[in-house]
């Protein structure tokens, strides 16, 4: 016989699994991260002693953590949708929807910054990393986002290596970059973050997109700047950039992308892109993209609705 206890703390980082007597403290993470194992260990001890439990044991210094940085770059598929409605509730419905990772969209979306935090805490809740597309790549823009807890962000229309480099360094807290130093703040914990800054610049992934001419030109140097972790695809304004808007099965589509795949490669960093269509993932990846966008929260629920009102219909 198995008795599982769940023990609820100030700090929920561990669950509780007594079997024989000997119970077993299994971490929680969240947003890729384990915290507060001291306290919250000796808090589960004590309970699962009064519980009866004869020894109590820790899993968190065996446990790995694996952010969203690392198995990106491990070269893992990974899909994820965009968020544009702005809504923490649709976020949350997006996280509880099995894909690996959420991105915020800060420049097309309906929301701005201030319900950035409710987007982040949804997909914290649920263990799904969240990204945020910037409005643009002001270090001011860049660093708020990541104090909110951002897990990495996207940079939209860069266009030279020059750019991108100077971009990136927003990501990083001196002296490898200029990100403002603050401990006070969500993704600090607080205060309460034991990690370095070399280890949380680290953990942070630098998406860039490649949706212009002149960054197609530039995708191999591009690709090269150290930061720089996916190269994403705009497909509406690449195409349209090559003139064929949305004619994504064109030749001089199928080239650029196939452009990009080999820069990314060349240069160890992953090719990522946006689709419409979930049943175009696998055709993707074995195109040679690994970061995969599937629609956004809107476009999903528009599409549903419609299913659904057709179905009523007929």
């Amino acid at each position: 016989m198995t008795l599982v206890i769940r023990v609820k703390f100030i700090i929920p980082d561990f669950a509780v699994n007594v079997r024989s007597g000997c119970a077993k403290l299994r971490p929680h993470t969240r947003g890729g991260r384990l915290t507060h194992e001291v306290f919250s260990f000796r808090r589960a001890r004590a309970r699962a002693r009064a519980r009866g439990a004869l020894r109590v044991q820790s899993a968190a210094k065996k446990f790995v953590v694996t952010t969203l940085r690392e198995r990106v770059r491990s070269g893992a598929l990974t899909r994820g949708t965009f968020l544009n409605l702005g809504s923490p509730l649709a976020a949350e419905v997006c996280a509880l929807s099995g894909f690996d990772w959420l991105l915020v969209d800060l420049e097309h979306g309906a929301g701005g910054e201030e319900a950035l935090v409710g987007q982040l805490l949804a997909g914290a809740t649920h263990g799904v990393s969240v990204l945020v597309r910037v409005e643009s790549a002001e270090r001011i823009r860049v660093g708020h986002a990541l104090d909110l807890g951002a897990d990495g962000v996207m940079f939209p229309r860069l266009e030279t290596p020059e750019e991108v480099s100077e971009a990136v360094t927003h990501l990083w807290y001196p002296p490898r970059g200029d990100r403002g130093v603050a401990s006070y703040n969500r993704a600090r914990q607080f205060g309460g973050d034991p990690r370095d800054a070399a280890t949380v610049n680290d953990s942070l992934l630098g998406v860039v997109q490649i949706e212009s001419l002149r960054a197609l030109q530039n995708v191999e140097r591009i690709a090269a700047t150290p930061g720089v972790d996916v190269l994403f695809v705009g497909p509406g304004d690449l195409s349209t950039a090559l003139g064929v808007p949305g004619q994504f099965d064109s030749p001089e589509f199928v080239t650029a992308l196939d452009h990009v795949v080999e820069a990314a490669r060349h240069a160890n960093v992953v090719a990522g892109i946006l689709t419409g269509d979930a049943n175009r993932v696998d055709a993707l990846n074995e195109q040679g993209f690994l970061f995969v966008a599937v629609g956004s929260d809107s476009a999903l629920l528009r599409a549903a609705a419609r299913a659904a009102s057709h179905v009523a219909r007929s």
